[in-house]
């Protein structure tokens, strides 16, 4: 392997959550398609918010866990820190919620403090299916020689004028959900920052790495603009 990555990962890491033990797993299948090496560290929440710019910028690229994360707040204003930067973000599960708090609280989407996003409409701690309706060009092709359906622990109903607001000056929506509500969102003003409330590491295998999680790597380690969108 002559080329080698550093990865970090926010998250509050339980080795009893499949969701967390499939994130390292995920990132191997795609070392190893990629015939790479990849360095990872697990970096808890309430140290990440200590980081400064630099901190993140030794990194790669930054993937956000699925959670859950342990201090939500503090999960937010990391999410501001690294939309500023120019490092390949990938936000899974839970955190594609704190996303969407952090552009309304940064762009004043709630001036009339309504509630814009529901509670999550996944029962405790359980995943259940969706199926991924891919909207932009990139995401047809990611999902090309993929299967579309996907497992989520986190599923909100937002808002349709929020989501007016959002789409206009401040984000794409990659794909949709079944229930046409945003699954995969990208800011529209950054490289590769791409948030998705399905849990992506989980269908990921050592024989199929998950085209995200692939994508993200290839993300990282070209940091072309829009290296994403291109098929693998």
């Amino acid at each position: 392997m002559s080329q080698s990555l550093k990865i970090a990962i926010i998250g509050d890491y339980n080795f009893t959550y499949n969701s967390h033990q499939a994130t390292n797993l995920a990132i191997d299948h795609s070392a190893r398609f990629l015939d790479i090496d990849i360095n990872y560290y697990w970096i808890k929440v309430s140290e990440a918010i200590n980081y400064k710019a630099q901190g993140f910028e030794q990194f790669d690229g930054i993937l956000i866990g699925p959670g859950p994360h342990t201090n939500i707040f503090f999960l937010n204003g990391i999410i501001r820190t690294l939309s500023t930067l120019h490092i390949p973000v990938l936000l899974t599960g839970e955190s594609m919620r704190s996303l969407i708090e952090v552009l309304i609280n940064t762009y004043q989407l709630n001036p009339n403090g309504e509630k814009l996003i529901s509670e999550n409409l996944v029962d405790g701690n359980t995943f259940e299916r969706i199926q991924v309706v891919p909207a932009s060009k990139a995401f047809i092709q990611l999902y090309e020689n993929h299967s579309t359906m996907e497992l989520t622990s986190s599923r909100y109903s937002l808002y349709p004028q929020l989501i007016r607001s959002m789409v206009d000056d401040l984000v794409d929506v990659e794909a949709y959900n079944q229930f046409e509500e945003p699954e995969v969102l990208s800011l529209k003003n950054h490289d590769f920052f791409v948030a998705c409330a399905f849990c992506p590491q989980v269908s990921s295998t050592r024989e199929i790495p998950h085209p995200l999680i692939y994508t993200f790597i290839k993300a990282a380690l070209s940091k072309i603009p829009g290296d994403y969108a291109r098929p693998a």
